[in-house]
């Protein structure tokens, strides 16, 4: 990260604190709701299976950017999927006349949208996948790679998918994965595994965790105050070793009881036009408080003036990215 862009953020910080502002600084973009996976977790994906184009896109990140959003991510659905190709197949769409030749117009993928966002004057730019697609997104600061385990665990959620996952990162052309690990009851005893895999993996930064937020449809993997103490635990004497975690020890007392304030106004996700304030699960009734995203917990108390957690990120986020 630039250090123009670090004081930047420094200054946004102080002034949502001093002046109790709930301007956001944070914006994810869904760019569709289809994969490739159908994972025992997820209560969000192939619903419409609809990839929103690449113009739509493109105007929302102009929105977010004019709102002050300075951090980007790009979601799915799986975001490799994603591709601006127009739906109109007609030859006139298809190419255009350059100097009387027929030149192929380019499809728009994922890199044209980092690309974009980048040149756009957005500070950070990170995406999210399963990471079974090839992982060749050097200009993104971060991937969010979804590994949920070890081959076992990780495949009973995902399906037969940890080796394809384990050769995509291996010919990785960019050190910048970041490993993205939701814990449930299924993979709550693979914590040490997966942080062992990510140092021991060249184009792994780290990992980053959450807990399993309990949509309606998933309530059986919910972990209860004591299992997520446990886990706490272990991820801090993880951290105390020296283990790559992109999360801020100081968050965990208010993480396993969910006692931090929701919702986080700070972050904003934007699906086909629809500005939602911290994230999709807002408008499920009761879902704010069982919110098992580390990364919402940390900005709300940041943002809430807690002194040991915004010491904690600058040093964790100054080490990964």
């Amino acid at each position: 990260m630039k250090t123009k862009h670090l004081i930047k953020l420094g200054a946004f910080g102080i002034s949502t604190v001093l002046f109790s502002r709930k301007k956001a600084i944070l914006g994810t973009i869904i760019l569709t709701d289809k994969c490739n996976l159908h994972c025992k977790h997820c209560s969000v994906n192939n619903l419409t299976a609809v990839m929103h184009p690449y113009a739509q896109i493109k105007k929302e990140m102009e929105v977010l950017y004019n709102q002050g959003i300075r951090i980007l991510f790009f979601c799915g659905g799986e975001t490799f999927l994603w591709n601006g190709e127009e739906k109109n197949t007609h030859p006139s769409t298809q190419s255009k006349i350059t100097d009387g030749l027929r030149e192929p117009c380019h499809n728009k993928t994922l890199r044209d949208l980092v690309i974009e966002a980048k040149k756009m004057g957005f500070y950070i730019v990170n995406v999210v996948t399963n990471g079974t697609f090839k992982i060749d997104l050097p200009e993104a600061d971060l991937i969010l790679l979804s590994l949920d385990g070890d081959r076992e665990r990780h495949n009973i959620i995902r399906g037969d998918t940890y080796d394809t996952i384990m050769k995509n990162i291996d010919e990785a052309t960019s050190d910048n994965i970041c490993f993205y690990m939701a814990i449930n009851k299924i993979n709550r005893d693979c914590i040490k595994h997966v942080c062992e895999v990510a140092k021991n993996k060249p184009m792994v930064r780290a990992v980053s965790f959450n807990f399993h937020t309990p949509y309606p449809d998933t309530v059986e993997l919910e972990l209860n105050v004591e299992e997520k103490q446990h886990c706490c635990d272990e991820i801090g004497k993880l951290i105390d070793q020296d283990y790559p975690i992109f999360n801020l020890k100081t968050a965990f007392p208010y993480i396993v009881h969910n006692n931090f304030p929701t919702p986080c106004y700070q972050c904003v996700v934007m699906e086909n036009g629809k500005l939602s304030i911290c994230g999709r699960c807002i408008d499920v009734p009761g879902l704010c408080e069982k919110c098992g995203y580390f990364f919402a917990a940390e900005y709300t108390l940041l943002f809430s003036g807690k002194i040991k957690i915004a010491v904690d990120m600058l040093n964790t986020y100054l080490r990964y990215i």
